[in-house]
């Protein structure tokens, strides 16, 4: 019998709509987040962070979590959605700070924060980054296009933790953040290429975190790192949103269970075994996300 792993999903948009049946505003199928849990808890999942990409969504991401003791929640404002704060910006990231304060034990992270061009807004970061300071959670942070700007900024600071999530950088680039105590975030948009793959081979085990990021960054055929996904891991029982059925996944819909596929084609791309692989991982994250009194 094959050995079942641990697993932790440092980002999942759980609030999304997709989870509630609607796609492009039209309604598919009923709302099936249960099922999908379920899922990943069969899966092996112990733990799944549920990602807040603005004010509105942080609310909804520590509503969920509060329904489990195994989800858990950022708070903050994705670089693309920071014209929130610009009506009253002051205002705007107090009310983050509440929602952030008042989920003690369940809110482990400020983000989705970070830069993305050409969209960035960076007093909107900056005042995230503080806020992180100032309740000792460390950072779930988004970088597109952007790593030497947003290591200049982080470079600033003495006393911020945290992941760049949803990396697909080079080397080089991981290597500064790794420098500055950040973890890396990986997905399936992190799996992509060959160059994808030539980047995660570079990366030390103990700067290594996993996640889904969906229900987007699926790995697809298409994609370098698909080659090594498992048999057994495959998504074999996904039907079209519109022959839903509870006990199937959706085509094109990515679950936390999927987290899965991510340690098989790190494994098999940096050639380690995946038990010890998947056990350095879950304590990465241990170490970043539960050990802090943000937890207790």
């Amino acid at each position: 019998m094959a050995k079942i792993r641990k697993f932790i999903d440092i980002g999942a948009n759980l609030t999304d709509a997709m989870y509630s049946g609607i796609y492009n505003g039209g309604k598919k199928h009923e709302p099936d987040l249960q099922h999908v849990l379920k899922r990943s808890w069969d899966a092996g999942l112990s733990k799944i962070i549920i990602t807040g990409g603005n004010l509105e969504e942080s609310k909804k991401a520590l509503e969920l979590a509060n329904t489990d003791d195994r989800l858990y929640s950022t708070v903050g404002c994705h670089p693309t959605r920071c014209g929130e704060f610009e009506q009253n910006s002051d205002e705007y990231l107090e009310k983050l700070k509440n929602i952030a304060s008042s989920g003690k034990g369940k809110v482990v992270a400020i983000g989705e924060c970070g830069l993305d061009y050409d969209r960035t807004h960076f007093l909107y970061l900056e005042c995230q980054l503080k806020l992180s300071e100032t309740l000792h959670l460390p950072l779930f942070l988004h970088c597109r296009s952007a790593a030497n700007d947003l290591y200049n900024i982080l470079v600033k600071y003495n006393n911020l933790k945290g992941v760049v999530h949803s990396f697909d950088g080079t080397p080089d680039e991981a290597d500064r953040f790794i420098g500055l105590g950040f973890y890396i975030g990986l997905n399936g948009c992190s799996l992509k290429s060959e160059e994808n793959l030539s980047t995660v081979k570079t990366l030390p085990a103990n700067k290594i975190l996993i996640e889904t990021d969906c229900p987007w960054c699926e790995i697809r055929p298409t994609h370098a790192g698909y080659k090594f996904i498992t048999k057994e891991n495959l998504s074999a029982t996904s039907v079209k949103k519109e022959k839903w059925k509870p006990d199937c996944m959706v085509k094109s819909r990515n679950e936390p269970n999927n987290i899965r596929q991510i340690l098989d084609v790190l494994s098999a791309a940096r050639n380690e075994d995946p038990d010890e692989l998947s056990n350095t991982i879950y304590e990465n994250t241990t170490n970043l996300f539960f050990s802090g009194e943000h937890v207790k």
